[in-house]
């Protein structure tokens, strides 16, 4: 047997696997039981993510094949193979994200007075208002081009939406067309809102900037005009070792990301010929690397009408997150801390417990230092106050995380600002991304004794994705974390290496190694008959040490569970393979982003909790931390409810296939549960682990 052909007995193909899954979003957004303007949601965000697998995936595959690499994927497949299947199931993708717009929802939002009108349908009241706004709002920002020999092709931006206007000269009425091209102002919205009329109507930015275009283009016969968006490889490209610095480094290459080659062309259906083939030359694209868009170029901009439309009645009901009540003093949660841990689960359990955590250590004058680790955050986050405020009185640490992706601009603006603040900024380790989830305050406290708290998490320190991420927050002072806290610290600004960091599990030293023993003994708890399961709750699997792992614990008789939200690589169900493997995705209301990994270990189960998904970046290649949750209300709350919870859901829940495909989860007796859905009643009293369906 062939090394590939092995690969392709064992393992999913990723990008097949990373598409079912947006395709799972977008079966969110097709489903007629979510509320209108949330399904409107789920389709932008579909858009979105496919905007980001395309500048980095697709790009890396391209760029793959264009430098001659012939090392085949997890599935055996050669880039250039994995490169024609992607691409063809990109094309599909985008025909059904429209034909989900145009067909499902489009028709509601008018039926629901949401209206998207052409020139032609507006009321001379609202061409009138439309008009003032151009005026007032567009044309001030527009600067209109003409390619010829003294104006070449512009620089477009990535991903910026652009008008291709194809024009010829009046007074050379015979000569060839020439090709101006507009680029749409960023800053404005891309839906147009007009107040007059009833209910929400909305004209296109472009298409009222394209009732402009003879005064923008005097002298010309405007002859045809098309919207058009292109993408760019977005992938950084660095020498860190030969860099000045790694911040410099990454400003740099922030600037050189927006001019990454193009890899992908989107432009609105029925664009004339002339104008797409200009394009495509111009940007050095085959045919297959056009997408026609049957609606509005960049579907993810369709996320304004979520937040601009107040109609609660096509939302989600309102969901209050169930707020923690400390056992002593108010607003004392170290005292609370010294008697127990406390397990938080986002967002059914309000995030106000970790910023509190974090603002108190800032003000309390006990607190004599704090260190944080920052990934991503948010634009306004206490996170970032509470640090500059400690950093007046007391020893403040931080290591930012520069190359987030996405997120580095804003990194960069963080770290020089709280530098300017007097916290100490560390970049952590050159090569890494320090993607774990620590803080940790050192208090002397009130008898004398200098103790250390912290908090361990599984998502970011973002205060308003934790409203619709979940995420398990872990805070704790028992010693035994705490000081190995502190030693994942000194690592992180100073490189300095211990051989053991037990009980915590840390990447890149510690922890692929130690996943791989907690398998390996569950395998052995199996061969001698004792109580052997392993559930693992994380957003994608592909690390193939791990999944052969696993396939040799099943065929001992290991009973695995996977919840895997997104990319997974292992096949399950497989004869022979993998018979006791089950993996199930569950896509709804939230953002499954949890990781959670419980060991039966022969009836003395152990569950730990991190920031790492079972993925070579994660296990390899970044600075990872996964911790147990020792406390026993704490490991019976995972055990108990969340776990068990997560396990029954028939409604959101989608079962993977030994071929990588996924059907929905049938509910074998009584209506769908939907584990989210339970949570959130759960957290409000209004049910009990009791009428969980029964297994």
């Amino acid at each position: 047997m062939t090394k590939s052909t092995q690969r392709k007995k064992l393992f999913a193909g990723r990008d097949k696997s990373w598409m079912l899954f947006n395709r799972r979003v977008l079966e969110e957004a097709q489903d007629p039981s979510n509320p209108l303007l949330e399904r409107v949601k789920f389709l932008a965000i579909t858009g979105s993510n496919l905007d980001e697998y395309v500048e980095i995936r697709l790009a890396g595959l391209l760029q793959r094949t264009e430098d001659g690499h012939t090392e085949p994927g997890y599935d055996g497949l050669l880039p250039e193979e994995s490169l024609e299947l992607l691409t063809s199931e990109i094309h599909s993708f985008v025909k059904d994200q429209y034909k989900c717009w145009n067909e499902n929802l489009l028709p509601e939002m008018w039926d629901q007075g949401i209206r998207i009108l052409e020139w032609s349908d507006l009321t001379e009241a609202q061409q009138e208002e439309a008009f003032r706004y151009f005026q007032r709002e567009v044309d001030p920002l527009l600067t209109p081009i003409t390619i010829d020999p003294a104006h070449p092709f512009p620089r477009v931006l990535n991903k910026a939406l652009c008008l291709a206007i194809l024009l010829r000269a009046k007074r050379r009425s015979s000569g060839p067309a020439v090709l101006g091209v507009l680029t749409v102002p960023r800053a404005l919205s891309r839906f147009v809102r007009l107040s007059e009329g009833s209910g929400y109507d909305y004209i296109l930015l472009q298409d009222l900037i394209a009732q402009h275009l003879t005064g923008m283009y005097r002298g010309y016969e405007v002859l045809a005009q098309a919207a058009f968006r292109v993408t760019r490889n977005s992938n950084l490209y660095f020498e860190e070792e030969e860099a000045r610095s790694l911040l410099e480094s990454i400003r740099s290459e922030l600037h050189n990301r927006r001019k990454g080659d193009a890899v992908r062309l989107e432009i609105v259906a029925g664009a004339h010929p002339e104008i797409v083939d200009r394009l495509r030359t111009n940007f050095e694209l085959d045919e297959n690397q056009v997408y026609t868009a049957e609606g509005p170029v960049n579907l993810a901009r369709t996320m304004s009408f979520y937040g601009e439309i107040n109609r609660p009645d096509l939302k989600f009901p309102a969901f209050q997150p169930r707020q923690l009540h400390l056992n002593r003093k108010v607003n004392d949660i170290f005292e609370d801390l010294r008697q127990r841990d406390i397990l938080l689960h986002h967002p059914y359990d309000a995030y106000d417990p970790v910023v509190n955590f974090i603002q108190q250590g800032a003000s309390d004058p006990r607190v004599v230092a704090m260190k944080q680790t920052l990934y991503r955050t948010s634009r306004d986050s206490p996170m970032f106050s509470a640090l500059t405020q400690a950093a007046a009185q007391k020893e403040a640490t931080v290591v930012v995380e520069l190359m987030a992706r996405f997120d580095e601009a804003s990194n960069i603006q963080w770290a020089r600002s709280m530098e300017e603040a007097g916290v100490q900024v560390f970049y952590g380790v050159v090569g890494l991304k320090t993607h774990c989830k620590l803080a940790m305050l050192v208090r002397r406290d009130e008898d004398g004794v200098t103790r250390r708290y912290c908090h361990l998490g599984t998502g970011n320190y973002n205060p308003v994705t934790a409203r619709f991420y979940t995420d398990l927050s872990l805070l704790t002072a028992n010693p035994a974390i705490t000081e190995q806290v502190h030693m994942v610290f000194n690592y992180l600004t100073a490189h300095a290496e211990i051989a053991d960091y037990n009980p915590l599990l840390v990447a890149p030293l510690t922890m692929a190694e130690s996943f791989l023993a907690l398998i390996r003994r569950e395998t052995e708890h199996a061969a001698a008959g004792r109580p052997a399961h392993i559930i693992a709750k994380m957003n994608s699997l592909l690390e193939p040490t791990v999944i052969e792992a696993l396939y040799a614990a099943s065929q001992v008789g290991v009973e695995v569970d996977l919840i895997i939200r997104g990319v997974c690589t292992l096949r399950p169900g497989v004869k022979g393979l993998s018979e006791r493997i089950r993996v199930r995705s569950i896509v709804g209301r939230f953002l499954e982003h949890s990781r959670i990994f419980h060991f039966a270990n022969g009836g003395a189960y152990e569950i730990y909790l991190g920031s790492a998904d079972w993925m070579p970046r994660n296990l390899f290649e970044r600075c990872e931390v996964v911790f147990p949750v020792t406390d026993p209300v704490a490991r019976e709350r995972i055990h108990n409810e969340i776990l068990p919870v997560y396990l029954a859901d028939t409604a959101k829940a989608r079962l993977m296939q030994d071929d990588g495909s996924y059907l929905r989860a049938a509910s074998q007796k009584g209506p769908a549960f939907s584990s989210q859905e339970f949570l959130m009643r759960l957290a409000e009293g209004k049910v009990s682990l009791e009428d969980m369906p029964k297994s």
